[in-house]
């Protein structure tokens, strides 16, 4: 089994930063993609940003230039930088990781971002 824990969410004003962590525990031997999903109320869950483990890249087209993701192989702990946010940013943001030996997808409880005024 494998346990991600998030930690960064919170209040943001319009156009302001954030910065998402994710470590994982447990079994994570096989572990290769990290990321990010979001699901914003009433509506589906959706891609924010995956990196391999080798460091290989995906962004939804709504976070490109905006959002970073970046990844510490050593700690097992994945980022997301969050720049010049919208208030369309505001979620549920959780922690996503997949085994590529056994197939089995893990999630995190789930972070709130908000960005108001």
């Amino acid at each position: 089994q494998v346990h991600l824990a998030e930690s960064g969410g919170g209040l943001v004003q319009p156009g302001g930063s954030l910065r998402l962590s994710c470590a994982a525990s447990g079994s994570i031997f096989g572990i290769n993609a990290m990321g990010w999903y979001r699901q914003a109320p009433g509506k589906e869950r959706e891609l924010v940003a995956l990196i391999s483990s080798g460091g290989s890249t995906n962004y939804a087209d709504s976070v490109k230039g905006r959002f970073t993701i970046s990844r510490d192989n050593a700690k097992n702990t994945v980022y997301l930088q969050m720049s010049s946010l919208k208030p369309e940013d505001t979620a549920v943001y959780y922690c996503y990781a997949n085994n590529i030996v056994n197939g089995i997808e893990y999630w995190g409880v789930g972070t709130l971002v908000t960005v108001s005024s």
